[in-house]
């Protein structure tokens, strides 16, 4: 595989704004694509921001990807398991800043927002979306 070029990262609007069709339909339901522990408010906040952040190796949300394995909330802390789809990802340092960033608009203040990459379970192509598949001719 090829090291792509630098590439930044889509987001997709923001303050009541238009949102893609994954993003709407995931805020409209109480599921979420990975597992969620933590305050029901937050909830969909933290959706949103996750799928604002576009893996540019592929030109979709990590939410879409699969990258995102689970998010839990206590009161002091937003903790995020994050994967990439492979070890040598070279844009990995950059999802996790997004990351960083969208939750930090959402996060309550005083909460610590960590975002803990993990390789095991390994990614596999069985965690991206329907639409992913799709986008990916999967």
């Amino acid at each position: 595989m090829s090291t792509p070029k630098p590439v930044a990262l889509r987001q997709a609007p923001q303050g009541g704004q238009e949102v893609s069709g994954t993003a709407r339909r995931l805020l409209e339901s109480t599921d979420t694509p990975f597992p969620y522990s933590g305050p029901e408010a937050l909830r969909q906040p933290i959706v949103a921001a996750l799928t604002r952040v576009v893996d540019p190796e592929v030109a979709l949300s990590i939410v879409d990807v699969g990258l995102v394995l689970g998010v839990t909330v206590s009161a002091e802390r937003l903790h995020v398991l994050l994967t990439m789809t492979s070890a040598a990802c070279p844009v990995a340092g950059l999802i996790i800043e997004e990351v960083e960033a969208e939750l930090a608009g959402v996060a309550e203040r005083g909460m610590a927002i960590d975002v803990e990459l993990v390789w095991e379970p390994p990614w596999t192509p069985d965690q991206m979306s329907e639409r992913a598949r799709r986008f990916m001719q999967w």
